[in-house]
């Protein structure tokens, strides 16, 4: 999974041009939000002659939520192309994912796409009944390659005035939201993905905001600017001292088979370690597959 996930304005070939430049491990062209409703159509004919050119980094689509009258003629524009994955904003819960599937799997066959090839991404929390439902991930489709979540439809959903304290943090109910999706990725064995972090011009607050969400267990952002991906795909890179710890952890045990703890430079080391261990060294290991 990657690091790094820009938003792309679908209606913008400006924008479109510069994308692959930025460095994004992932480029999310949008058709929901950024996109007025009266320039959808134009912007999906752009969208999938985007699609139909080389890229670097791997190319996902946001449709329109599965209820509204945009989402199927947004995926029957965009799959021929045949885009990374797609981007579901506002479900309900692990139902909706399981319904874009099945359409997905009648578009891969209708357009002679590899069965299953196209990912889903979900974001998560936007709609308040989702809170209720985010177990239902653990048994969705397989095509299922992450869980992201979002503040901004959820406190307007609500009626919130803000979602943020005076300093900075999210707000209880916002907090809630992030730790459930952090939980429900986890159960589900799929990458959590932080959401934007909407200072573009925070350099230093980004970084320090997507530090937190490493160091929670997040695997990847959200960005909305391109000047934040390097700022992101710094902070989600296992850190050298990491991989030297990781790599010291993985010989103790594999030349300790039988050991339950160990110890290691005066603190117990154990199976969670080392499954962490793991997990710094294969997601080190990709990066640098994939760079």
């Amino acid at each position: 999974m990657s690091r790094s996930f820009l938003f792309v304005p679908g209606d913008s070939q400006q924008k479109l041009a510069k994308a692959d430049q930025v460095g994004a491990d992932a480029l999310i062209i949008d058709l929901e939000d950024s996109v007025q409703p009266a320039a959808r159509p134009a912007a999906r004919e752009r969208v999938r002659e985007f699609l139909s050119q080389e890229h670097t980094a791997a190319v996902w689509v946001r449709i329109n939520a599965l209820n509204s009258v945009d989402a199927l003629e947004d995926l029957r524009s965009v799959m021929p192309s045949q885009p990374s994955g797609i981007v579901l904003p506002k479900p309900e819960g692990a139902r909706d994912v399981n319904q874009l599937s099945m359409l997905v799997d009648v578009l891969e066959q209708e357009h002679d796409i590899e069965p299953g090839s196209t990912e889903l991404l979900p974001i998560v929390t936007e709609c308040p009944i989702a809170m209720f439902h985010l177990h239902e991930y653990a048994a969705a489709t397989p095509r299922l390659a992450g869980l992201a979540w979002g503040a901004e439809d959820l406190s307007a959903a609500v009626g919130a005035l803000a979602n943020k304290g005076a300093d900075g943090n999210w707000l209880p109910p916002y907090e809630l939201a992030r730790s459930l999706t952090l939980y429900a990725a986890a159960a589900s064995d799929v990458p959590a993905i932080e959401t934007v972090y909407t200072d573009f011009r925070d350099l230093d607050g980004l970084a320090q905001y997507a530090a937190v969400a490493r160091r929670d267990g997040f695997a990847g952002m959200l960005a909305i600017h391109p000047d934040q991906v390097a700022v992101i795909n710094l902070a989600f890179l296992p850190t050298a001292t990491e991989i030297t710890r990781a790599r010291k952890i993985v010989k103790m045990f594999t030349d300790n088979p039988g050991a339950g703890a160990l110890g290691m430079d005066g603190e117990m080391i154990d199976r969670p370690h080392l499954l962490q261990a793991e997990r710094i060294l294969e997601r080190a290991a990709r990066i640098d597959r994939e760079s």
